[in-house]
């Protein structure tokens, strides 16, 4: 069974996406044990300088790259990632089991996304979509692609 670890910046805040993630963490744990964890959110306002967002950047990513387990196999959600569909993220997961990759960590930036060091450092940029999303909305996501992806693995209905 595969241990994943969702790292995300800061706390959701929204009750239906909490009550999402919930339905998504409790129908996940037949195929993969799933723990999110919080790094610290800096605040952004509106107007920020070149120099001050590497330094937003900067601090949460530190705050983010803390929460990973040693020699996690390491998934950055960042826009100009890989694009898969669910069948090969299905299909991504697997070959990572088989090679013994258990150890998974998705990382979700927060307002900026994610520090150029932690994109650097990960072992795959995973894109969603060109789209921005909310970062507190894209755990949701995740998690529902995740489940889908187990779902497709053991050739059961739920993708269809």
């Amino acid at each position: 069974m595969q241990h994943i670890d969702i790292i995300a910046v800061g706390r959701v805040r929204e009750q239906y996406l909490s009550a999402g993630i919930n339905e998504y963490l409790k129908r996940l744990q037949p195929y993969a044990r799933v723990r999110i964890l919080e790094g610290p959110e800096e605040k952004v306002p509106d107007h920020l300088s070149p120099a001050r967002v590497e330094q937003v950047l900067a601090a949460e990513g530190a705050g983010l790259k803390r929460l990973l387990r040693p020699g996690a196999y390491t998934i950055a959600l960042d826009r100009e990632g890989v694009m898969l569909s669910s069948e090969e993220l299905a299909t991504r997961l697997a070959d990572l089991a088989l090679d013994g990759r258990n150890d998974l960590a998705f990382v979700i930036g927060g307002t900026l996304g994610l520090a150029r060091e932690l994109l650097e450092f990960a072992d795959l940029r995973l894109s969603f979509s060109r789209f921005t999303f909310p970062h507190q909305l894209m755990r949701l996501i995740l998690l529902e692609q995740l489940y889908r992806a187990y779902k497709i693995q053991r050739g059961e209905t739920y993708h269809r």
